[in-house]
This record gives C-alpha cells, sequence and structure tokens, in this order.
C-alpha cells in the first residue's frame, strides 16, 4: 500500500491515541487533587503529591526524546511506557501512604510524561506543517478529555472518590491499547557512528532562548489551574459536577479551537500568536481569582482556554518544528516539555501550594496572573526579534 492511502490510517491511529491518553488526563489531572484530599491529605501534601507528574516532565522527556532521534522507534517506546504506566496505576489501590502513592506516581508518569513528546514529534512529522489537520487530529484528544471529566465527576459525586485508583488502571488499559494499533512507523536510525547531532546551536539563537522564557512563565502561570482550580472550587462550595462542567466547558472552547484553527492560525505570524496567547491568559487568570464566586466570570475565564491553552500550544509546537528539525526534533520536543510542564509545572505547583496554604487561592492566582504577564513580555520580545532579523 502507497504512503498516500497509508497516511489516513496513520492519521487515524493517532486520533485515537490522542482520544485514550487526553480520557486518561481528563479524569486523573483534575480528580487527583480532590482524591487525595479524600485520603485526608492536607493542602502542601497533596502539592508535592501532585508535582512529581512535573518533577518527572523535567527528566523524561529529554531522555526519551534523545532515545527516539537515535532510533527512530517511536511507536515501540509509545507502547513500552503505556504499558509500564498501566502495571504501576495497580499501586494506587494499596493505601502506603504519602511516600508509597509519591513512587507509584513516579513510576507512572516518568512514562506517560514521555508520550505527550513522543506523539507530538511523530505528528508534526506526519502532518508537515499543515496546522489544521494537525488540529483535527488533536482535537480527538480534547474530546477524550471533555467525555471523561464530565463522566468522571457525576461518577465521583454518586459514589464517591474510592474508584479512582480503577479509573485510573482502566483510562491508561485504553492508551496500551491505542498504541498498539499505532502502525509500525519508524525513522530511520543513526548508524553507530555517526556523531549525534548537537542541539546548542539552535538554543545559542536569541529568539529560541526568548521563547522557551515565554513557555516556562505561561506554562507555570497556568499551573494555578492545572494544579488547584479543583481545589479553588470546592474551597467555595462548588459541588463536583459544577467543577467537572467548568473543566469540560474549557475542552469545548479547546475542541472548538483545534477543529477552525487551519482557518485562523495562518492569518498571524506564530510569534506574534505567541503575544496574543499570553495576553489572553492574563485576562484569563486574573478573572478567575478576582471573580471566583461568580459562576457566569469563571465560565467566560474557561472559554478563555482556546486561546490561552490551545492555540498557544499549536503556536508552541509550529514554533519548535521550525527550530528543531530532522534529527532534532524528539529533542525539541522533549525541550518543549521539560521547559514547560517540567520545571514550570514543579515551580508552579509548588510555590502554588505554598502560596495557596499561607495566603490563599486568590492570592496564588493573583501571582500567577503576574506570571502570565512576563510571559508576555517574553513573546513580545521574541516578536520584536523576528521583525529584525
Amino acid at each position: 500500500m502507497d504512503a498516500g492511502r497509508q497516511q489516513p490510517r496513520h492519521l487515524l491511529a493517532f486520533a485515537a491515541l490522542s482520544a485514550s491518553y487526553f480520557a486518561h488526563i481528563g479524569f486523573f489531572n483534575p480528580y487527583l487533587p480532590l482524591w487525595l484530599k479524600d485520603l485526608g491529605l492536607p493542602i502542601f501534601t497533596i502539592s508535592l503529591l501532585t508535582s512529581v507528574q512535573s518533577v518527572t516532565r523535567v527528566f523524561a522527556p529529554y531522555a526519551w526524546g534523545a532515545l527516539s532521534d537515535h532510533t527512530g522507534e517511536r511507536v515501540k517506546l509509545l507502547r513500552f511506557s503505556a504499558g509500564v504506566a498501566t502495571v504501576a496505576a495497580l499501586g494506587l489501590w494499596w493505601q502506603g501512604g504519602p511516600l508509597w502513592l509519591a513512587i507509584v506516581l513516579l513510576v507512572m508518569f516518568t512514562h506517560t510524561s514521555s508520550m505527550m513528546s513522543l506523539t507530538e514529534a511523530a505528528m508534526a512529522h506526519l502532518v508537515a506543517g499543515d496546522w489544521g489537520r494537525y488540529g483535527r487530529i488533536r482535537l480527538w484528544g480534547s474530546a477524550g478529555f471533555l467525555v471523561t471529566v464530565f463522566v468522571a465527576g457525576e461518577w465521583f459525586d454518586r459514589f464517591g472518590m474510592r474508584h479512582f485508583p480503577a479509573w485510573a488502571v482502566a483510562t491508561l488499559a485504553l492508551v496500551l491499547l491505542a498504541t498498539l494499533r499505532l502502525p509500525d512507523v519508524r525513522e530511520a536510525a543513526a548508524p553507530r557512528d555517526a556523531p549525534r547531532e548537537p542541539v546548542w546551536p539552535v538554543l545559542r539563537q536569541s529568539a529560541v532562548r526568548w521563547f522557551f522564557a515565554s513557555l516556562f512563565f505561561h506554562v507555570m502561570a497556568h499551573f494555578s489551574i492545572y494544579g488547584f482550580l479543583s481545589l479553588y472550587l470546592d474551597s467555595l462550595g462548588y459541588g463536583k459536577a459544577s467543577i467537572g462542567f467548568l473543566w469540560g466547558l474549557s475542552v469545548l472552547a479547546e475542541i472548538g479551537w483545534f477543529f477552525v484553527q487551519g482557518r485562523w492560525m495562518g492569518r498571524l505570524s506564530m510569534p506574534r500568536w505567541l503575544w496574543l496567547c499570553g495576553m489572553v491568559a492574563v485576562l484569563r487568570l486574573g478573572i478567575t481569582g478576582g471573580l471566583g464566586n461568580w459562576f457566569a466570570a469563571l465560565a467566560v475565564a474557561q472559554l478563555l482556554h482556546a486561546l490561552s491553552f490551545a492555540a498557544h500550544h499549536t503556536t508552541c509546537i509550529a514554533l519548535i518544528s521550525r527550530h528543531f528539525q530532522g534529527r532534532l526534533r524528539g529533542r525539541g520536543q522533549a525541550l518543549f516539555t521539560v521547559t514547560g510542564y517540567g520545571f514550570g509545572g514543579v515551580i508552579g505547583v509548588l510555590a502554588g501550594g505554598a502560596l495557596a496554604q499561607r495566603f490563599g487561592f486568590v492570592a496564588m492566582f493573583g501571582v500567577a496572573t503576574g506570571m502570565a504577564l512576563l510571559a508576555t513580555l517574553c513573546a513580545w520580545r521574541v516578536l520584536t526579534l523576528e521583525r529584525t532579523s
């Protein structure tokens, strides 16, 4: 079968992986803090445990990315990661205390945190700059997230949080099944005696350094939402179904954007999109922290997810693909994950937990708004460098 006929099947397989992976994330990330709270753990301990995911993103994606660049075996690595994560999730059933949970989460996240960068690298290669087609694949991930965030919210409202471990194992098993359906495509492995293509010449470019600075502050600011929105809404008296609705609303906006982004992304340069998304993030976080008792305002803030996350994500993937090509692709996507969701995530969750525990959630969102402003200023610097180049 020729490549032209195979490609639709390849796209469908990646859409299935995206749907199953984000279906897992859609229940796990919003409700992990609530499950840990249900176990009787204090807020700071919860923040430490939820930060394990970000800690693994400091080292795991780059290691997996470098291995995939060298071997070209991204699909086999995805299958291995999904298998180990599924087995590790069985450990959530044993109540061994915070240390045991930290070990289980460490093993799980070391493998699941690699899956995003490996998948993005493979998808970016497959769509070859067609960001409309990329969006149509990626929206299936958003749809998977939407289904589980709603269904899990209703389930946990009705039956409590005790079934959380079963949800973890079941959703990761779906991810494993999806990886087994991927086409066994690979890039040519590097010859054993071939020198590794260095990444430092790219990182020395001013525009690249400012881009990573913007990414770092932007994602760090958003961890006030990723890590603490559920706890914040719970503290304001919102039920789990309402919390699930607000999470789902943001994903609906995300799906809508990924569906139409092919018509819009070409209208602005990628650095200008980076700056615009930063401005929207400032607005979103300011509304969330300042108007939390007004449900309609929270709904508007969640709808802004279309730009503060979805458009920002595609912009970052496009900029990474522009600067890190060929055998740098896997490491470039890994650096995206390490910088934003690794270092940015670790600092965002730990600092957010400390701020929330001492000064409250509103103060935490105020600081996050300031971080989003810093991201916007860095993005403006990227834009000015593009104009002068």
